[in-house]
């Protein structure tokens, strides 16, 4: 097997982080990034032999992300980068195990199954993501309110997927797109700054909740996943609409 370590970014993930990391105890080291939680995230985490806790302020995920890579003592070759809610699946840990990588191969993109209480929906619209990569050939940059990782080299991409499985309270959901949408916001009005279509769709304010929820619950089938697809759709829509107040705010001059 290749020489790994997983590298997970927490705080306050009592909800989710024993799911995830029962996931990686095949790994001989696992080391979690804790932004100072202030729930059981860390007596959990502890909890699991494999697993070292290092705590450090929050300032951005970026900066979260590259301190791990950076001044957490790990040495290994490759770093598998999850964030708390992320549960591997038994494919895509028999895959990683089983991979032989080139020498100019800098890393690995995995899809995502988007889950409601461990159910997976057909109408997700959740990114694939670089998650598996040489330690020395990734760094995250900050992109609006999540952050990336710019890979040196030649990539591959993993076949089995990864479950999003979030299973924190609704009422900590809608904080925290509070926070993402205000940070979605400053990156769409900033000056001079290259927008994607979606992005582009996203400042017409009124235009974008109702498309991401047509999108979710009809173009990819959330209709399908009955009541916890109509949950998703919602979520995405809200989640829209929250970004259009900000924008709204903001070209009222008010932020």
């Amino acid at each position: 097997m290749i020489d790994l370590t997983a590298l997970v970014l927490t705080r306050n993930e009592a909800p989710n982080i024993a799911r995830t990391l029962a996931q990686l105890r095949w790994l001989p080291s696992v080391v979690v990034v804790d932004s100072e939680s202030t729930d059981e995230t860390r007596q959990i985490a502890e909890g699991f032999a494999n697993v070292r806790v290092v705590t450090r302020p929050f300032t951005t995920h970026a900066e979260q992300w590259n301190y791990g890579l950076d001044a957490t003592g790990i040495q290994s070759e490759w770093i598998l980068a999850l964030d708390a809610d992320f549960v591997l699946s038994d494919g895509i840990v028999r895959e990683i195990q089983a991979l032989e990588p080139a020498a100019d191969t800098a890393g690995y993109w995995a899809s995502f199954e988007y889950c409601i209480d461990g159910r997976p929906l057909r109408g997700a619209a959740y990114p694939p993501v670089a998650v598996l990569f040489r330690r020395t050939s990734g760094r995250y940059e900050q992109d609006g309110h999540t952050q990336r990782v710019r890979l040196q080299g030649r990539t591959g991409t993993l076949t089995a997927p990864i479950f999003h499985d979030d299973r924190k309270s609704l009422t900590h959901w809608l904080a925290s797109q509070s926070r993402y949408m205000a940070l979605e916001a400053e990156k769409l009005m900033r000056p001079g700054i290259a927008l994607g279509a979606v992005d582009r769709m996203r400042k017409l304010l009124v235009v974008a909740p109702p498309a991401m929820f047509a999108y979710c619950y009809f173009v990819r089938g959330g209709v399908l996943d009955g009541r916890a697809g109509l949950f998703y759709a919602l979520q995405r829509a809200v989640a829209e609409g929250i970004l259009s107040l900000y924008l709204v705010r903001r070209l009222l001059g008010r932020d």
